[in-house]
């Protein structure tokens, strides 16, 4: 600090003697460092990767979205390419169901689950961040008592579809049981008509992980003589476990994961 001290002293000094008009660039100029801040590009490409992770279940538990990534999500699920997904999805199961040779016994199911599946929720979370906020069940549970969900457009299509070729349908939710006629109520106004059975949690299910849940109650139509030929689902909680399906069907999303 001492050497810097003299040394702007002899500069001012010499100036002060020297002839030629005060130049102030001949003083020492301040130390700049400027750190290179990651481009709207890479932000992208790196959340990319990130949804990636999460439909390939790649990740591991995660309870909200990266925060740099909020507007992505954002944008992924209002935009075309989350419809392109969704149709996408429903377009190859179609062509699978149609594939399949049903048996004499009317016993070949075809399960579906319910929340962003056949009922999109994104009027919610478009409130909540999109999956930004962790998720609060008291506050979901609010939304599903209006039943306003509207449908998922391309899933009510393959429905309709699974259901004219004679498959059974059966909708497995993790909702709970006191749930049901909110979940009727909406699912009717939402266009699903027909299921032969809607199985959400009873009070013996409650803490069970989704995984697990889900696998007792796929278990349980094998024990009743069903052939799950089908699943869709937007986690893989829906579709993996005991019991799977000969074809599963994983639609798109990444606001939340449910293990």
């Amino acid at each position: 600090m001492n050497s810097l001290r003299i040394f702007l002293l002899f500069a001012l000094f010499s100036i002060s003697l020297s002839h030629e008009p005060f130049n102030s660039h001949l003083l020492p100029r301040p130390l700049i460092l400027e750190y290179p801040q990651e481009s709207s590009e890479e932000i992208r490409l790196e959340c990319t990767s990130w949804r990636f992770g999460v439909e390939a279940n790649n990740l591991g538990p995660w309870k909200t979205i990266p925060v740099a990534c909020a507007e992505y999500v954002k944008d992924y699920m209002t935009g075309r390419a989350y419809e392109i997904d969704l149709q996408r999805v429903a377009n190859e199961a179609a062509i699978y169901a149609r594939s399949v040779e049903l048996s004499a016994d009317g016993n070949d199911v075809w399960v579906f689950d319910v929340d962003e599946t056949l009922l999109s929720n994104l009027p919610y979370y478009a409130e909540h961040g999109y999956g930004l906020e962790v998720f609060d069940e008291m506050e979901f549970a609010k939304w599903v008592e209006k039943s306003t969900a509207p449908a998922v457009g391309s899933s009510l299509k393959l429905y309709e579809v699974v259901q004219s070729l004679g498959f059974k349908t059966f909708l497995l939710t993790g909702r709970s049981e006191n749930q049901r006629s909110v979940t009727v109520e909406n699912l009717i106004n939402a266009g699903f008509q027909n299921w032969d059975k809607l199985i959400l949690r009873g009070s013996n299910d409650h803490g069970k992980q989704a995984t697990v849940y889900k696998s007792e109650k796929r278990s349980e139509m094998v024990k009743e003589g069903y052939r799950i030929v089908g699943n869709s689902g937007d986690q893989w909680s829906d579709l993996l476990g005991s019991e799977m399906s000969l074809r599963s069907f994983k639609l798109p999303n990444p606001m939340y994961y449910i293990p």
